[in-house]
């Protein structure tokens, strides 16, 4: 994942792509399979999307500061 001004506007994309990462968590949300969207967005990398997902899954069970 990456975020650069000149790309999107600077939203974070997946790495290589001008696919921002939030398209991952709406398609999911919509109900489609990992598999769905990796077939709608060719350009996405199977072992990105899962580490975007793994990333997201720590960042949520991590413990907030108070």
């Amino acid at each position: 994942m990456t975020s650069d001004p000149a790309v999107m506007g600077g939203r974070r994309v997946f790495r290589g792509t001008r696919v921002p990462v939030e398209v991952l968590f709406e398609n999911l949300a919509d109900g489609l399979s990992l598999d769905e969207i990796l077939n709608e967005y060719e350009s996405l990398d199977r072992s990105d999307v899962v580490a975007v997902l793994e990333l997201t899954a720590r960042s949520l069970a991590a413990p907030r500061a108070a």
